[in-house]
């Protein structure tokens, strides 16, 4: 496991719009790096984004219908910038957001981009003076992408570094085109002096030999070549294992495979070697690193892991269900103490707020939370929208068959009666389900109760004691009480025998 004796201090995990968090909560110039990797569906038709025309397949393009289509926020933010809110914005990014909406008229494409207007502008006050800026995207919107930030940061006195091409090989491959196999970081500074922070050992790759120059060894065996300057005669000595800086286009890093053991099932995650460059590069131990986009935590598990400060940001409570996870899974229970949470309810006033958002992007969040909070990050969340047949989430237990059982979890937040439980037992029925779990925010009747005690126990070995077949709790007894699902899940059980297997195998290694 790795050391942690050195990041102790509180670690910042925000849940909720990572625009209200950046203006309520990030302080002026308290940030060294700022990474983000935001939301852009580049499966849709371009020519589609460009004229916010066409059928496209929905399947494909359903992620960025639902996140950026033109409706009242995406009003208020065209607003807020044209109206300079919070003096925040340039004249330049203004002139450009107008002409923008002039050219493209008002649909996804133009929403995408008022929503990444505002957020860059935050990003650009949060960071320190030496501070840097890492933007990663695709060709589909990198371009429109670079003149905002041009807008935002080159017009206060910052400078664009590199535009940084990220080469990958692995995924499928087109008949009609050149294959689409790289995405775009976009580099920049917040000011133009040289003295932002930048570790060439941070940033260097393997050096090669050069096939023009000879390869030499010195007398303690390391490789090198030699060049002499034609004007001066100087000859230079460059080792091989010193490496170099590398070059505007990364092709020693590979995207995640499906077999990977980095990978967690999140569609976007980035392998950890990726932030490993940038976080070396651009910060140094202690320092604070920002990712507002922070989706399966990829930055947050490395800038644990390198000794960094980090804030992380995310609008989705399965995220951060996920990060807090991840970072129990490989640093231990014990790294959740120096993180401060924010934004997750910790009082049935939060609680019921949550539950009431109006926002249909965040309508399912309440259910999430309840979902998540109550097994400890180890249900998974029903990703089916409409009808979802009674099922929030789902967890799976071990018990005396081949197979793992499965757990149905269901959340209401609105009146609830017995026909609630029947509807719960319906479901277990259907999906050939063991227990359910029923997390109500209202208190439930006695009716309820009595529905769910005549649906009668179940027991195993793997058990302590017999459990209700159906269970129901409270969102006051999980904020309130710490009330937690008490059955041993089977990805815990696989988990302690493979450990048991490590230890064992240590065993015999040492005899």
């Amino acid at each position: 496991m790795p050391d942690q004796s050195r990041n102790q201090s509180k670690n910042q995990l925000f849940y909720g719009d990572n625009l209200e968090v950046l203006r309520r909560h990030i302080k002026d110039e308290s940030v060294d790096l700022c990474y983000i990797d935001p939301p852009f569906n580049s499966k849709r038709n371009y020519n589609q984004i460009y004229n916010n025309v066409g059928k496209e397949d929905q399947a494909q393009a359903q992620a960025f219908i639902d996140t950026w289509t033109w409706d009242d926020i995406a009003n208020q933010g065209l607003a807020e910038i044209q109206e300079n809110y919070l003096g925040h914005f340039t004249s330049q990014s203004i002139d450009l957001i107008s002409g923008l909406a002039k050219v493209l008229g008002k649909g996804s494409l133009l929403a995408y981009l008022v929503s990444m207007t505002l957020r860059i502008a935050e990003i650009y006050r949060v960071l320190k003076p030496t501070g840097s800026f890492y933007l990663h995207c695709d060709p589909s919107a990198s371009h429109y992408l670079k003149i905002i930030i041009d807008a935002i940061f080159c017009a206060q006195g910052g400078d664009f570094q590199n535009e940084i091409i990220w080469c990958y090989s692995i995924g499928g491959k087109s008949k009609t085109r050149f294959g689409n196999k790289h995405d775009v970081i976009l580099f920049y500074t917040k000011r133009n002096k040289n003295d932002h922070i930048f570790n060439e050992k941070g940033a260097s790759i393997e050096r090669k030999p050069n096939s023009h120059m000879k390869v030499g060894t010195d007398a303690d065996g390391r490789q090198y070549q030699e060049k002499k300057d034609r004007k001066t005669g100087k000859v230079y000595r460059y080792y091989l294992d010193n490496g170099k800086i590398a070059e505007d286009y990364w092709i020693d890093i590979e995207t995640l495979n499906r077999e990977d053991r980095e990978r967690l099932g999140y569609p976007t995650q980035k392998p950890e070697s990726l932030l490993e460059r940038i976080i070396n590069t651009s910060s140094n131990e202690g320092d604070v690193v920002l990712d507002a986009y922070c989706g399966c935590g990829t930055t947050v598990a490395v800038s644990q892991r390198l000794n960094r400060q980090w804030i992380g940001i995310d609008i989705t409570y399965q995220s951060i269900s996920l990060i807090l996870k991840r970072l129990e899974d490989t640093f231990g229970k014990g790294v959740l103490d120096h993180i401060t949470l924010n934004g997750i309810p910790k009082d049935m006033e939060a609680a019921v707020a949550l539950a009431n958002k109006s926002d249909d992007r965040t309508r399912k969040e309440f259910e999430k939370w309840a979902v998540l909070t109550y097994s400890n990050n180890r249900a998974i969340i029903n990703q089916k929208k409409g009808a979802d047949k009674g099922i929030d989430g789902i967890a799976y237990f071990r018990s005396e068959k081949d197979d793992p059982e499965k757990i149905i979890l269901q959340v209401k937040s609105g009146k609830v009666s017995s026909r609630d439980i029947r509807d719960l037992q319906g479901a277990i029925t259907r999906e050939s389900a063991t227990l359910g779990i029923f997390i109500t925010l209202q208190k439930p009747t006695k009716d309820m109760s009595k529905e769910a005690k005549e649906a009668g126990i179940y027991q195993s070995q793997y058990m302590s004691a017999p459990v209700d077949k159906i269970r129901i709790v409270t969102v006051q007894e999980i904020i309130e009480e710490q009330k937690r699902l008490d059955i041993l899940l089977a990805l815990e059980v696989l988990k302690s025998a493979e450990k048991q297997m490590e230890i064992r195998q240590g065993t015999l290694d040492l005899d």
